[in-house]
């Protein structure tokens, strides 16, 4: 009882602390990590539920918008960062709360992030494209990548995302998922606060929470995070930084290995070296966000 009284009186004591100092918390949010997504049906406008999926993505980030709020934020700042990056509910957020929206944009999945905020946050994420496990693992892209590593280690999107906010200062507090994307991102951040919306039983199926056990399950994480956000550290990564990418095809590594900054590792693969990870991450926006066609 005496531990359970402590731990209240400490939640409330940083709570009332993050108020007066205004507490500022990004929060990025993707959808194939979202409760109940298993297969394409639910990830784009074609899908024959997608409508009812970008709902759930919505109130997956609404649930960790209030619950911030709850432990203190101030300021909140929501990327939608899957697919077109126009799928959020916007009308359904509060009126103090801004939404990153679309593409393209520095920083990709955490634009606008920088030294301001004090806890990042990751709703809906996935496995990586090297995962044996993760329902639709994948790295920036299933059909063009197959290993995204920086300083040799291969990351997620959540591990890359982190290593972002590592470098403004940022710690990463919390991130909800499948088991195996919390597990992959867990392995290389550190020990931060996850929601398991699902279990992963393939690329394409999943034993899953409902909606409104993920909504619930989120808020008392994101309150559990920000409880504690003295605990956390940033990613940080030693400067500079080696990025390599692998192609499923090898005309992407041989037309890239033209340029001369970038070094052909293997017939699929290229290296570049970046002064630090806003660099590495405005070269791996173009790799994968350039094409000849674009048109305004």
């Amino acid at each position: 009882m005496k531990t359970l009284f402590a731990s209240l009186l400490l939640f409330v004591s940083l709570s009332a602390l993050a108020q007066q100092k205004g507490l500022k918390v990004y929060i990025s949010v993707d959808m194939e990590g979202v409760v109940g997504t298993v297969t394409d049906d639910q990830l784009g406008p074609g899908g024959f539920e997608y409508q009812k999926f970008r709902e759930f993505m919505t109130r997956e980030a609404l649930a960790a918008v209030t619950a911030a709020k709850e432990a203190g934020a101030t300021s909140i700042l929501v990327s939608d960062s899957h697919g077109n990056g126009e799928n959020l509910l916007i009308e359904l957020f509060p009126p103090d709360v801004r939404i990153i929206r679309s593409w393209p944009r520095r920083l990709g999945m955490m634009a606008g992030i920088d030294s301001s905020f004090d806890a990042a946050i990751f709703i809906g994420y996935h496995a990586s494209t090297h995962n044996l496990r993760g329902v639709r693992a994948h790295t920036f892209s299933s059909a063009r990548l197959t290993r995204v590593a920086l300083n040799g280690v291969e990351v997620t999107e959540g591990a890359w995302n982190a290593a972002i906010a590592g470098h403004f200062g940022v710690p990463v507090v919390m991130m909800s998922g499948d088991d195996a994307a919390i597990e992959e991102v867990r392995k290389v951040v550190g020990n931060i606060e996850a929601a398991e919306v699902k279990k992963s039983l393939s690329f394409h199926s999943a034993t899953t929470l409902t909606p409104q056990a993920s909504y619930a399950l989120i808020g008392r994480t994101v309150k559990v995070a920000l409880g504690r956000l003295k605990d956390f550290k940033p990613y940080v990564l030693k400067t500079p930084i080696t990025l390599d990418v692998s192609f499923k095809a090898y005309r992407p590594a041989e037309m890239l290995a033209f340029l001369p900054f970038v070094q052909r590792t293997d017939s699929h693969s290229i290296r570049f070296i970046g002064k630090n990870m806003v660099e590495v991450s405005d070269f791996m926006n173009f790799v994968t966000g350039y094409s000849i066609s674009l048109e305004p």
